[in-house]
């Protein structure tokens, strides 16, 4: 089991370049990936997103890379007539501002694309030295994932064995669940027919009525979710849909329980029971 959530940071330095990576990760429905990247490696961005998709499943993830060149010069560009646009539409605001002051370089400077540096890479070589390092702090990514999911597997297996224990508790109280269903019964004809009981008609309704509340089938579906739900937690890869979808159908098999219930003790159970199956998906909202 991994966590959606997790935080990893390498860095890489040699004679050519400097790299750094960081990767963190948020509880998501579905992948959602971000990259930001130097703008020279813009093109390297579908390589990355779908390395990181086939090393993560789900979550909504981010990451950052800085990289830097150590030996090769940029060149620096200029247009004269993107600088002369700027000039003259600095001097048109001054005076509509009614401020009179010269336009210096350190106005143009902090216009965005004034100077614009261009580097000429080769991306395949930049991806073999990049590479290495991604899979490297997904490594350490993942290694921190695994941990929360481990304790979170742990919280998970505590109240599955409580889950099991308020089941096998039902079971202990269905002889007396239909000792009631016939107890009530006969008192209802008795009441009823204060002159006289047909003890056959008794029998049929008291069949009738056990039938309706019968609840062995809800508890052996109960029983088969729990243990296919043990059986994937048990496994690898992602198992957070999976998981949730067997939450939602103990759900069923408990409220059908406590649709068909008559004692005030199945009740505290069942009361119990949906308790933690929503501790448990409460978890599950951050398992990939």
């Amino acid at each position: 089991m991994k966590s959606m959530t997790g935080f990893a940071y390498r860095e890489h330095r040699d004679e050519k370049h400097k790299i750094t990576i960081t990767v963190k990760s948020y509880n998501n429905r579905f992948l959602d990936i971000l990259v930001y990247l130097p703008t020279f490696l813009y093109p390297l961005e579908q390589k990355i997103r779908e390395f990181l998709s086939k090393r993560i499943a789900r979550g909504r993830v981010e990451l950052y890379v800085k990289a830097m060149e150590l030996n090769e010069a940029a060149q620096i560009s200029i247009d004269p007539r993107y600088v002369e646009s700027y000039v003259q539409a600095l001097k048109k605001l001054s005076e509509a501002a009614g401020i009179r002051e010269r336009i210096r370089l350190s106005h143009l400077l902090r216009i965005e694309g004034m100077l614009n540096s261009e580097q000429t890479l080769d991306l395949d070589a930049y991806w073999l030295d990049l590479q290495p390092l991604l899979g490297s702090v997904l490594d350490e990514f993942d290694q921190l994932r695994r941990a929360e999911g481990e304790a979170t597997a742990k919280d998970i297996g505590s109240l599955l064995d409580s889950i099991e224990a308020e089941i096998s508790r039902i079971e202990g109280l269905v002889p007396r669940l239909e000792e009631k269903i016939k107890r009530d019964l006969r008192s209802r004809f008795e009441e009823l027919l204060s002159n006289g009981i047909d003890e056959n008609r008794i029998l049929t309704e008291t069949a009738a009525m056990l039938m309706k509340s019968d609840i062995h089938e809800e508890l052996v579906r109960s029983r088969a979710h729990l243990q296919a739900f043990r059986k994937i937690l048990g496994g690898s890869g992602p198992m957070g849909k999976k998981l949730d979808f067997i939450c939602q159908e103990l759900n069923r098999e408990f409220n059908t329980i406590g649709s068909k219930n008559f004692l005030v003790e199945v009740d505290g159970s069942i009361v119990t029971l949906k308790d933690n199956v929503e501790k448990i998906r409460e978890q599950l909202r951050n398992v990939e």
